[in-house]
């Protein structure tokens, strides 16, 4: 019986890895729209809403630095240095996920995330985390790290119908990408676990907390100067508002 339940096993992930998307042509072309951005058009449509999406590609070279930077630093520090999956993190996600019963967020990396944004769904399911995992390798052996992370930036959801950090630049700051400061590139990294819940008119508590996190570690991996740290502080109080200080913590899962 164990014999045959490893090979049902082995047949769903051979066949799963033989028909999930090829990624070489991403290394020369733009995709037209992703997975992600199908789902939230199908649940406008669904919900009698229009689908919303604003979205304007940007080469990496027109994004500023330390917004760059930031999200690094906030989802993947590690980015340069693995091959599309963190070993370690996802060992303490699978033991938490087990001791838990589920699957929670975490572990992920950028270009795990960037996987499931182009081709895959929300859910989380084993066999969607394992098709995520074949997908990150594949994107790994085709793409640079530099067109991962410019795909990553120009995809990732940034709020109700916002996809790409222009298009997020824009619409939360009047201001285009290449623009933004450090305290506005640490509010969109804070934003990414969960960007249609913390929006920086939303008043969470959370984002400011991350917010404040994303300035500090800046600064520790020396990123930006104590100078730079202070004012990027004092900005992102501006910008968020410190009367959410004393607005009550809202539980933020990390949701789809």
């Amino acid at each position: 019986m164990l014999g045959g339940l490893l090979l049902a096993v082995l047949a769903v992930i051979t066949h799963a890895y033989v028909t999930l998307p090829d990624a070489r042509p991403l290394a020369k072309e733009n995709p037209k729209t992703t997975a992600l951005m199908e789902q939230r058009a199908d649940e406008a449509r669904e919900a009698g809403r229009k689908p919303r999406r604003r979205q304007q590609w940007v080469p990496l070279s027109a994004i500023s630095k330390p917004a760059v930077e930031a999200v690094l630093l906030s989802e993947d520090a590690s980015f340069y240095l693995h091959d599309g999956v963190d070993t370690v993190e996802l060992a303490r996600a699978v033991g938490q996920a087990v001791e838990e019963g589920k699957l929670g967020r975490g572990a992920s990396t950028l270009t795990q995330q960037l996987a499931k944004n182009l081709w895959l769904s929300t859910d989380r399911s084993l066999l969607r985390k394992a098709k995520e995992l074949m997908l990150a390798h594949r994107l790994e052996e085709a793409l640079t790290k530099q067109r991962i992370l410019m795909l990553y930036l120009n995809v990732v959801e940034w709020g109700n119908g916002v996809y790409g950090i222009e298009a997020g630049a824009r619409e939360h700051f009047g201001v285009s990408a290449s623009q933004l400061t450090v305290a506005q590139g640490a509010v969109l990294a804070s934003m990414l676990p969960s960007p249609r819940k913390r929006s920086p008119s939303s008043g969470s508590r959370a984002l400011l907390k991350q917010s404040h996190r994303v300035v500090h570690a800046l600064k520790v991996y020396r990123r930006i100067s104590a100078e730079q740290e202070e004012a990027a502080h004092a900005e992102v109080d501006r910008l968020l508002g410190r009367a959410s200080k004393d607005a009550s913590d809202e539980a933020e899962e990390d949701g789809p």
